[in-house]
């Protein structure tokens, strides 16, 4: 196993400067620096929920990038894949010669450390997660939690960590800018492979290739468990089973169509077929590590669901409001397959804001095709997404909303303010449901929409 140099046996001075602290893995990072008793501080360019909660707990956020964010005796700076390099705290940083590491480099060090249970894969990692969280609470492994939502039962801090005693940790394994191959975990879960960061991957194949890679990264007589019924994890059945015996890991598959499945179906309490792939995923997993059946499975009837992921958020007029965070064309579609599940009979608003120009043009054709199961479907424009997005003269090339909007017969809305009305008129009322999804501040309009109605 490789061993970490990073952290000083004497934390005494220690102290580190988050750059883009407000961030979902950045806060939960800077959560761990602050359990082993070093001085956080961080900036971010607005202040969140989140950074509020950080500075209750003792972090120094500033809102703003400036180079006189950077406290005198900073030890460390880590700053996230979006940070430019022209970024007055990163350019501070290196003018003062502190060490300066990324995100993925430190969390890549934090596997080091621990025995790590590592969740990846284009959809589900942050639910698979959650999910052996909980399990590991009932099972007494006290680990350490890093993970890219929010939940309930870690409101103790942020949401997104949990701070725990043992030699394990559990974490959520992102795939974007090839973080995870930074990773060297124990055990790894891959609840699917597609086509997603596309910024990042050239193609599919690419995508493909990357994950061989991060699967090499798993310590020698680990654990790797993965989705039998994603084609394209089977697709490389037979590089996984030449690396499997080059490196004598113990491999798993999994499937809605086991024994397994069927047993979590009748003790879930969350709807879904993505949610039960990613449960059977999660039990998998598990029994492998070594965990008792009885614990996994009292900790799957324990979860309720987690932050913007289906997330009920209230009424207006008498329809139930729900924020989701789905983004990609696969992740809409199985959304909406769980609403009408849910809600059988009732009908189906969608308030769609696309994330990322790049992700919404790289996948138009699959766009198009996602909102079958809505009843009524609403476009607001695409999240810019910092530090991701295009130039500017190369704008001309990239789908906008507008033609989303227009190619699956939907309302496209330029101005937010006006969603109570169109809302209304699309004949909202109790039994009916409205979705308000997407992975940018989409949040922000669902809390308006609630409050103001």
């Amino acid at each position: 196993m490789p061993k970490s140099s990073l952290f000083p046996k004497n934390i005494k001075n220690a102290s580190v400067h988050f750059i883009g602290i407000g961030g979902i893995g950045m806060s939960a990072l800077a959560q761990w620096f602050l359990a082993q008793n070093w001085a956080v501080s961080g900036s971010d360019v607005s202040e969140s929920p989140i950074t509020q909660k950080l500075a209750k707990m003792g972090v120094k956020v500033k809102i703003g990038h400036k180079k006189d964010n950077l406290p005198n005796k900073t030890s460390l700076v880590v700053f996230n894949q979006a940070i430019p390099k022209e970024n007055p705290e990163y350019e501070e940083t290196i003018c003062r010669k502190i060490s300066i590491k990324s995100y993925p480099e430190i969390i890549g060090e934090l596997t080091k450390k621990y025995k790590t249970i590592s969740i990846s894969g284009a959809h589900g990692k942050s639910s698979s997660t959650a999910l052996a969280s909980l399990s590991a609470i009932e099972a007494n492994l006290d680990s350490t939690v890093i993970i890219g939502t929010l939940l309930k039962e870690f409101s103790s801090g942020a949401g997104n960590f949990r701070p725990g005693k043992s030699e394990w940790l559990i974490l959520e394994a992102d795939e974007f800018g090839r973080a995870f191959l930074n990773y060297f975990p124990f055990a790894a879960l891959i609840t699917n492979i597609d086509k997603e960061h596309l910024d990042t991957y050239k193609d599919l194949s690419d995508i493909k290739k990357t994950f061989l890679k991060f699967f090499n990264n798993i310590l020698p007589d680990g654990i790797l468990v993965l989705n039998k019924d994603n084609k394209n994890l089977r697709s490389l059945s037979f590089e996984i089973k030449k690396l499997v015996s080059i490196k004598e890991l113990n491999l798993f598959w999994y499937s809605l169509n086991s024994p397994a499945a069927r047993k979590i179906k009748k003790i879930l309490q969350v709807k879904g077929r993505h949610n039960l792939s990613n449960a059977t995923g999660v039990f998998t997993l598990l029994k492998a590590v070594g965990l008792k059946e009885q614990d996994i499975l009292a900790g799957f009837k324990k979860y309720s669901g987690c932050w913007r992921r289906f997330e009920l958020k209230g009424k207006i007029f008498e329809a139930d409001v729900i924020d989701d965070y789905a983004h990609h064309p696969e992740e809409i579609k199985a959304t909406l397959e769980m609403a009408r599940e849910i809600y059988p009979k009732g009908k189906i608003s969608v308030v769609f804001q696309p994330h990322h120009q790049g992700r919404l043009t790289s996948l138009f054709s699959e766009f198009t095709k996602a909102f079958k199961n809505a009843d009524n479907v609403f476009i607001l424009d695409t999240y810019k997404v910092a530090g991701r997005e295009k130039e500017k003269k190369e704008e001309k090339q990239l789908r906008s909303a507008s033609d989303l909007a227009l190619a699956v017969k939907a309302k496209y809305i330029k101005n937010p303010s006006s969603l109570p009305s169109l809302l209304k008129d699309a004949g909202n009322k109790k039994g009916n449901v409205i979705i308000m999804m997407g992975a940018g501040n989409i949040n922000l309009f669902t809390e308006k929409l609630i409050n103001g109605a």
